[in-house]
This record gives C-alpha cells, structure tokens and sequence, in this order.
C-alpha cells in the first residue's frame, strides 16, 4: 500500500504580525476581483526548488558501506545500520526465527555486558539502541548524546558483531512472540493483512509465512547463533550517521568499532517463491464478533524499480490521495458505504508489493461495498483519469515532497534503504522529476497495464449474518479457518 504523506502540522504565526493584521485600514485590502467564486479557480505559483543534501558515501576495506550527514542543530547523533537480512530468509519449519534473532541480540546483551546491565548503561547516558528485523531486512539504531557518542558507537559494534543471546532471554521472546500467535486473531485488520499476503503471494511464499506455536517452539539458542553468523556480515550492511560530528573523525570511530569485522560469504539473493499467476475467487473468513466487514481485493503489484512506478504514485493519489479522491469521493461521501477506503498499486523494493482496494463497510452493505470497489476499479478504464485530476494528483504529491526530506536523519534514513536495495543515491530527486514529468496518459496506460478487476481475489473478514447479498455473486467462494493455528495449547519450548 502506498504510504500517506504526514500531517501538515499548522503554522505558528508571530503575534507582531497579528497586531498588524488588526492595525491595518480596510483601504488596503485588495480589491474584490483578486476574490475567486470557487475554490477550484484558485491558482497558486509554481512550489519552490531546494537541493536535497547528499551524505558523504565512503566503503571500507570489509566491505561496509558508511554514510555520513553532519547536522550541528543540536548536540546529537543517531546510528542507523541496515541488513541485508530479513524474517524471508527464515527456514520454513522455523518461522520467527530472525525476529526472535534481532530481539535477543538487543535483549541479550553482549559477551562484555548483560542484557540488564546494557539497559542500565544506556539509561544512565540518556541514549537508545534497538534492533529489529523485518521482512525484508534489519535495522539497528542508536541515538546518544555527542559526548557520548565514540564510547556507545563501540558497544553498538558489539551488539550487531558479539551478541551474547542469553537463554534467558530467548525464552521471553519466544513466549512473548506465543501469546502474539495467540492474540492474532483479535484485531480484523491483522487477520485482513495476514490472509490477503497468502492469498497474493501463495500460502509457502516467504512473504506470507506467519509464525506459528509449532514453528516458535522449534527455535534453539543455536538457531540464532547460526542465523547471525550466516546474515550478519560487514559487506551485507550499511551504516548511516547524521548529527553534530566532524565526518573525519566519525569515521575513524567507525573504523575502530568494524573495521577489522571480516567480510563474509556471498549472500543468498532474495527469494522469489511467490504466486506470479493471479488466484482470482472470493475468500471469506468469518469472525462473528465484528458488526462490520473487511474488504480487500486486489493481486501482484510490483517492484519499486518498475518504470511505470512514478505514473503509478500518481494513479494512486487519483484513487485515494485525498477526500476529492475516487474512492472517498464515490464509495464513502456520496454512497455511504465506507468507514474507511483507500488504496493503489503497491510497490516494494526488491519484489513485487501488493495491488489492493481495501474499506470497512457495514455487515448489512457487504455486497454494495464490494460491489463499488469493483466498479472503481472498472472505472478507470470505462473513466480514465482526466487532465485535472492528474494534475492535482501531481500537485499533492509535490507539496508533500518536502516533508519526505525535512531533515537530515529522515534524508540520510531514506538513502540508506537506496543503498541497501541497489537503487541510485539520487532516487529522491528523481522521484520528484518522475512525478513532474509524468503525463495523463502514462497514468492511464499505467492503470491498464497493473489493474485488473477480472483477476481479484477478493477477502471478506466478518459476520456472515447479515450481509445484505451472497458472497457467490462474485465468485466462487473459499473458506478460511483463522481459527486452525489458535487450536491447542503451545507445549513446552524446545531448548
């Protein structure tokens, strides 16, 4: 799905100008024909340009890649390592394993320092130090104080090069990731989210495994020791920094703290076991303590890399940008059959994301409401998108842009995952000049070519009583039990 642009938060207006304001004569005001009749026949001048700061790149011996971004506003520094490293590289019998594995690593300690004690430390100098690994890769942060910044940045190498992965500590994780297995059926958008990943990508794609009671039990201290000593290595990770240092001697420090981590084995590319045939039907999971349904319909999206990405943020913002947008214009303001609707062809950055339309509705409009994502997605074929809509699409976007690269930390953190994923360090500038330069029959040739209603499986999570129309209407209808994986109390854990 495509990320929402963030808030605009309001701006605080000094009260000198305020004063102003009232002091001011009525005799200069403008004149009553500078005055519009419609908000549409506003214009505005074209948005400023600004220069995206571009981090100091330099690659050590081993094989890391470091970035440096001074910023002298305050006497912080952030530490961001990203891994080429993710919970898809999971063997099958032991889903979990790398989240547990980046859990235990910060948990755990250090073969110098216990896991309490790293907490303890840490606390006493006002910083924090996080690890974590997720689908597609890791991420390790620390954020200290200046001063503190040369001695912290060496128990950081620590944690990523020695961790202790105390026993202890595994066994908190693995039964706080069981009772999460337990829980996953509480919340209907986790249900939505986790079925409609099996049904896209296929139940045995690494992109749609979920830990399971069985898969958690299975995992051993030796397991993450052998998943860090497999994934970990200098020359599968890259090392950002942004704060108030001089680069020089930052990376001297970090040239102490990793330079001497020996390279490792060739890494394994990404997977691409997933569904590359659409698995069009209706899919239905039953949860009868709902008084509304979850939709979801959709199939493959692509990759970030597509040429047609930059059209297709565009289609995205026609679809959902906004409250002028199709989806909330048509299916929630004029039909009333949405509590909330978006959607748009999804992009990931080294495999095919997710195309979806998505909305909570009422039990009694179930049907309508599916009825209504189909149409629009129907529409943009029968109803292209039109200039004016393209255009202020396009203007959206743009006048989000500035808040992708409002500081330094944000721009350095963006230029990693550029870096970790093969993609050009200037992605940012040229996602702005793709966006400019993007016409209104790309877009339309771009929903043609990645939208097709024909080939939606469409997921229902709900009551079934109720529904105003049977779920056959749409297709043939496959049952999913959420319940199977919840059957059965966890036994004891392996150790």
């Amino acid at each position: 799905m495509p990320t929402p642009a963030p808030s605009i938060p309001p701006r605080r207006r000094p009260r000198v100008l305020i004063w102003l304001a009232l002091l001011l004569p009525a005799a200069v005001v403008g004149p009553a024909t500078a005055q519009v009749a419609q908000p549409g026949d506003l214009r505005y001048p074209p948005l400023p340009r600004f220069d995206i700061p571009q981090p100091q790149r330099v690659a050590l011996d081993n094989g890391l890649v470091v970035m440096l971004l001074e910023d002298h506003e305050l006497p912080l520094i952030s530490v961001t390592a990203l891994l080429r490293a993710g919970s898809r590289l999971d063997p099958p019998e032991e889903v979990g394993l790398g989240a547990i594995t980046g859990g235990v690593m910060r948990a755990g300690g250090t073969e110098r320092l216990s896991g309490d004690a790293l907490d303890d430390y840490l606390e006493s100098h006002a910083a924090e130090l996080e690890v974590g690994v997720h689908a597609d890769s890791g991420r390790a942060s620390l954020h200290v104080l200046k001063q503190d910044f040369p001695d912290l940045l060496q128990l950081f190498a620590d944690v990523l090069r020695r961790p202790a992965f105390d026993p202890a500590k595994l066994e908190l994780a693995r039964r706080q990731a069981i009772a999460a297995v337990a829980r996953q059926n509480d919340d209907p958008d986790q249900i939505l989210d986790r079925e409609f990943r099996k049904i896209v990508y296929g139940p045995e794609s690494p992109y749609a495994r979920t830990p399971t009671f069985a898969t958690l039990q299975k995992i051993r201290r030796e397991d993450l020791i052998a998943w860090h000593r497999a994934h970990l290595h200098p020359d599968r990770m890259v090392l950002g920094l942004a704060g108030d240092f001089d680069s020089a001697a930052a990376l001297e420090a970090v040239k102490r703290a990793f330079g001497d981590w020996p390279r490792g084995p060739a890494g394994e590319p990404p997977p691409s076991a997933l569904r590359r045939q659409p698995s069009p039907g209706v899919y239905y999971a039953e949860k009868d303590d709902m008084s509304q349904s979850k939709v979801e319909m959709g199939h493959l999206g692509v990759e970030i890399r597509d040429p047609d990405y930059f059209a297709l943020q565009v289609l995205n913002e026609v679809l959902s940008g906004s409250f002028a947008s199709r989806l909330i214009k048509h299916v929630r303001t004029e039909k009333g059959l949405a509590y909330d609707v978006g959607g748009g062809v999804g992009g990931a950055w080294d495999h095919p994301g997710i195309a979806s339309l998505e909305m909570s509705t009422k039990t009694e409009t179930t049907g309508a409401g599916i009825a209504a994502l189909l149409a629009e997605a129907r529409d943009l074929t029968a109803h292209p998108p039109t200039d004016q809509e393209v255009e202020l699409a396009k203007q959206s976007i743009l006048a989000s842009f500035v808040f992708r690269a409002d500081s330094r930390s944000k721009i350095l953190g963006q230029q990693l995952t550029f870096e970790l994923f093969g993609y050009p360090l200037n992605w940012l500038s040229r996602y702005r000049t793709g966006v400019e330069s993007t016409t209104t029959a790309a877009v339309r040739d771009a929903a043609a070519r990645h939208l097709h209603p024909q080939d939606f499986a469409i997921l229902v999570v709900g009551p079934q009583k109720g529904q105003d129309r049977p779920l056959s209407d749409f297709g043939k209808v496959t049952r999913i039990d959420i319940a199977q994986e919840n059957t059965g109390a966890p036994g004891a854990p392996k150790r």
